[in-house]
């Protein structure tokens, strides 16, 4: 937890629904369907293990919950339970629609809210606990990708229609992004650049650090 004369912050991991041939898609012509779940599942838990090692809370929000859990979905599951960690579903229909959603709902029980997501290996505890830091003088802090969008968004206040009409998945995320922001009349603050893996070269320097 973080000290107690400190705002309190929470981390939403957002996560796809465990599922071959529905994640990591970009990496199923080199790895398979098989492989790139597999691939998806390392690195949900490597991301799980950054979060959880700032010493703030962590929640984790599945895009879906199914009913029927596949052995694939078992690894994640046993260690979300055994941190005894809140999870929720994300709501809406596009990505911004989701992030929005919960930020707005978490920020009713935090001061700030944080939404990384599973493929962002490189938002390690100190960067992440830098982006908290932000926080405290800006209404939101993005962490921008090598690729164009953002590893990493929190925010302290929002507004509707913050993260509306962004070309989710493009180069131009994190540009639209700010320019929905200044529009809101929300401070922001950007961090360092850090990387994602979407790309077949991305895991290939996951794998490289690990």
């Amino acid at each position: 937890m973080s000290q107690s004369n400190a705002p309190s912050a929470v981390f939403l991991q957002f996560a796809k629904w465990p599922e071959a041939g529905r994640v990591k898609t970009r990496l199923i012509p080199e790895l398979g369907p098989v492989g790139a779940l597999e691939a998806h599942i390392r690195l949900t838990l490597a991301v799980l293990d950054n979060l959880c090692a700032t010493g703030y809370p962590v929640e984790f929000w599945w895009d879906r919950l199914v009913d029927d859990h596949p052995v694939e979905a078992a690894s994640i599951l046993e260690e979300v339970d055994g941190a005894g960690l809140v999870q929720g579903v994300q709501q809406g229909d596009t990505l911004g629609e989701k992030m929005f959603a919960a930020l707005s709902q978490s920020l009713c029980d935090y001061d700030r809210a944080l939404v990384v997501g599973s493929d962002c290996p490189s938002v390690d505890p100190d960067y992440a606990r830098q982006a908290v830091a932000c926080l405290a003088d800006y209404d939101v802090v993005l962490g921008p990708s090598d690729d164009g969008g953002y590893v990493l968004i929190g925010a302290s206040r929002v507004v509707a229609g913050m993260l509306d009409n962004i070309a989710w998945g493009t180069p131009d995320v994190l540009a639209q992004t700010c320019e929905r922001l200044d529009t809101a009349g929300l401070s922001y603050c950007l961090l360092e650049p850090r990387w994602d893996v979407d790309e077949p070269e991305d895991w290939a320097r996951f794998l490289r650090t690990c």
